[in-house]
C-alpha cells in the first residue's frame, strides 16, 4: 500500500534522513517508534505527502505522489490519505459534525450526503450526542475522535497519524489504540502511526524503530 524508497531530506546542513526504505503492506497497523528528533515525523510528512524529499520516491497504491502536479496531489491526497494529528487541528468555528464534513465538501461531495456519512462515522465513535457542540465543548479524547472521524471521511486508503495519544491520559491512549484495530476491521484501512510510545506500539502488528535519520530494525 505504502513504499518509500531511498528517501533522504535535509534541512540546510542537517540530514535528517538518510535513504530510507520502507513498506507497508494493506491493512497494516504499522507505528514508527523513536525518540524526539530520530526522524520519524518527517517521514511521515513525506509518506503522506505533506512534504517532498530531495531525493527518492514514495508510491501509494503504485502511484508514485511527487511526481504529481500540486493539483493532482491535493486531488489524490483528499480522495486516498487521511491524517490524524496530535492537537486534533479541529477549527474551532465548527462544529463536530461539520469539522468532520469538511475533507467530503472539499472533494465534491455535497452536503447532504457528506452529514449523512459524516453522522454514521461520529456514531460509530459514540459521538452521536456530540455532533452540534464545537470543540472548546469537547473533551480531548472526543477531540481526537472527531479528527479520526474527519480522517475517514473519504474512505482513505491510508491513514497516517502523528503522535495521535501525545495530547491523551492513559485511559483514552488505550481506547484510540482500540479504535484503529476495530476501524481496520470494519473498513480495512492502513495505518502507520508515529510515535515515542513504546506501548502503544507494542499494540501495532509491527514496529518500525528509527534513530539519526535511519531506519535500526
Amino acid at each position: 500500500m505504502v513504499e518509500g524508497k531511498n528517501i533522504s531530506k535535509s534541512f540546510g546542513d542537517l540530514q535528517v534522513l538518510k535513504n530510507i526504505d520502507i513498506s507497508i503492506a494493506s491493512g497494516e497497523i504499522v507505528t514508527i517508534l523513536g525518540a524526539s528528533g530520530a526522524g520519524k515525523t518527517t517521514l511521515l510528512q513525506i509518506l503522506g505527502s505533506l512534504d517532498k524529499p530531495d531525493k527518492g520516491e514514495v508510491l501509494i497504491k503504485g502511484s508514485s505522489i511527487h511526481r504529481l502536479s500540486e493539483s493532482s496531489l491535493a486531488q489524490f491526497r483528499n480522495k486516498n490519505i487521511g491524517f490524524v494529528f496530535q492537537f486534533h487541528q479541529l477549527l474551532p468555528e465548527f462544529t463536530a459534525l461539520e469539522n468532520c464534513m469538511l475533507p467530503a465538501l472539499i472533494g465534491g461531495v455535497n452536503k447532504k450526503d457528506a452529514g449523512s456519512k459524516a453522522k454514521e462515522l461520529l456514531t460509530f465513535l459514540s459521538l452521536a450526542d456530540r455532533l452540534e457542540h464545537k470543540p472548546s465543548e469537547l473533551s480531548g479524547g472526543e477531540k481526537q475522535r472527531v479528527a479520526v472521524a474527519r480522517a475517514l471521511i473519504n474512505d482513505p486508503v491510508v491513514v497516517f497519524a502523528d503522535e495521535p495519544s501525545g495530547n491523551l491520559d492513559s485511559k483514552n491512549q488505550e481506547e484510540l489504540m482500540s479504535l484503529f484495530v476495530s476501524l481496520r476491521e470494519r473498513f480495512h484501512q492502513t495505518f502507520v502511526i508515529v510515535t515515542h510510545d513504546r506501548h502503544l506500539a507494542s499494540q501495532s502488528d509491527r514496529t518500525i524503530n528509527m534513530k539519526d535519520g535511519l531506519i535500526v530494525t
